[in-house]
């Protein structure tokens, strides 16, 4: 079963668990839009892209920070507690929990660390990152 198969079979059952934070997915633009509820904030969206030998993961946490901001630095020594994702900044600056499977990887057990890791993330970590976000917006203005 090929990497496409396993992610669209693990959606579905993750959309048909009533315990599960999974309340949406759709293909737009051949990526897969995974979206979460969450308790520190709505809700989280993860972005799945199938390449040929992986599966990359992306979820947006926070708007581009300053260069050397205390955002960056407490997300930094996050990503010290990580395994299968990490903080990184998107082509925007803007701060994303992201990760990648290699193929063999990509099983159902394995996707459903990778979206618990993801919103254990978020629920750990997004409040006080935000609260670096405004204080260091704050202090530069």
């Amino acid at each position: 079963m090929g990497m496409r198969e396993v992610l669209e079979r693990r959606i579905e059952r993750w959309l048909a668990d009533p315990d599960s934070s999974v309340e949406y997915a759709e293909e737009v633009e051949g990526r897969w839009a995974v979206r979460m509820r969450q308790e520190a904030r709505d809700a989280t969206t993860t972005w799945f892209t199938i390449g040929q030998r992986s599966l990359e993961y992306e979820a947006y946490v926070l708007p581009a920070a300053e260069a050397g901001s205390e955002l960056l630095r407490q997300a930094l020594q996050r990503n010290m507690k990580g395994w299968r994702s990490y903080f990184a900044l998107d082509h925007e600056g803007g701060l994303v929990l992201r990760g990648r499977l290699s193929e063999p990887l990509v099983t159902d057990l394995e996707l459903d660390l990778v979206l618990g890791e993801i919103y254990d993330a978020i629920e750990v970590g997004f409040r006080p990152l935000l609260r670096s976000l405004i204080a260091d917006r704050e202090n530069s203005g």
